[in-house]
């Protein structure tokens, strides 16, 4: 550090005020923010601390940031809509706009009493997904708030739930797999009925006398670059604080030990398996090592 030039100084501290000051301003759900669609179902809580979504027969809601953002760490702890959930589906995700848009999502597929939900993993890449991976959880997300974590960085994309990565995205532009880079993303959520596909294929349908469901957030955090008039808060390609060691982050033995662990046991289906849907061959993806 005594190396750099007083300019240089200069820049990497703006650096690290700009990603302490947004990691600090990340924790009210008034200021990062807003309810965009479920007439008063959607509801901010205890002075911006806690967000509630609801849904009942005649809609559900949703909410989406106020920032949009060109990589960084997005953290939010759910709590998801307990007993009989069959038809309901929690989103949480990334996603920019337009026809080639780039989308990074959790989906919580609700089930019958006692059933495990199953929590349902994609990446759009200019417009085009296809790429989704199944997971059942070692727990029981409706009786507690736990943390699930996006990671994105210009390497990899990688999931976490409390902590343990449950699935990796690697950059592969270089065998021609597009990856999310270039486009601004805000954060989704909603809760929604799908009960026609959400519960072992739609066969299971939303039994309405246990509405209204709800979901809740809290503890919401972003160490990430805004991005706003075209221009990032990171003010170059790479933050340069201690909060922003995610930007070049990747998984070490310990992470790849766990990522190996629920693969192994909580995976449940992986589109990189699938021959019967990719006759033509899987995607090239998926053939990497």
């Amino acid at each position: 550090m005594a190396s750099l030039s007083t300019s240089n100084s200069t820049m990497l501290m703006a650096l690290v005020v700009g990603c302490v000051m947004m990691a600090a301003s990340a924790s009210n759900f008034y200021q990062d923010f807003e309810i965009t669609w479920g007439d008063g179902r959607g509801k901010i809580l205890n002075n911006g601390q806690l967000l509630s979504l609801s849904l009942d027969k005649a809609s559900g809601s949703g909410f989406q940031s106020k920032n949009e953002y060109l990589f960084g760490k997005i953290d939010m702890q759910l709590k998801l809509v307990p007993g009989n959930s069959a038809g309901t589906v929690t989103a949480y995700y990334l996603s920019s706009k337009g026809s080639t848009w780039d989308e990074i999502d959790f989906e919580f597929l609700g089930n019958l009493s006692g059933d495990p939900y199953i929590l349902h993993t994609n990446v759009f890449s200019q417009g085009k997904g296809n790429r989704e991976q199944q997971f059942y959880l070692w727990f029981d997300p409706t009786a507690d708030f736990h943390t699930y974590s996006i990671l994105w960085n210009p390497q990899r994309i990688i999931f976490s739930v409390d902590g343990t990565p449950i699935r990796e995205f690697k950059n592969m532009e270089s065998i021609g797999v597009p990856f999310p880079k270039n486009q601004a993303m805000r954060i989704y959520s909603s809760l929604w009925n799908a009960d026609d596909w959400a519960t072992r294929g739609g066969l299971v349908k939303t039994d309405w006398s246990h509405a209204p469901f709800t979901a809740s957030y809290r503890n919401f955090n972003a160490n990430a670059c805004v991005w706003s008039n075209g221009a990032s808060s990171c003010k170059s390609d790479a933050p340069s604080s201690t909060n922003a060691a995610w930007f070049t982050q990747e998984l070490d033995s310990t992470s790849q030990q766990r990522l190996q662990w629920v693969r192994k046991n909580y995976m449940i289906y992986n589109y990189c398996t699938d021959a019967k849907r990719f006759p033509q061959g899987l995607p090239p993806e998926c053939r990497m090592s």
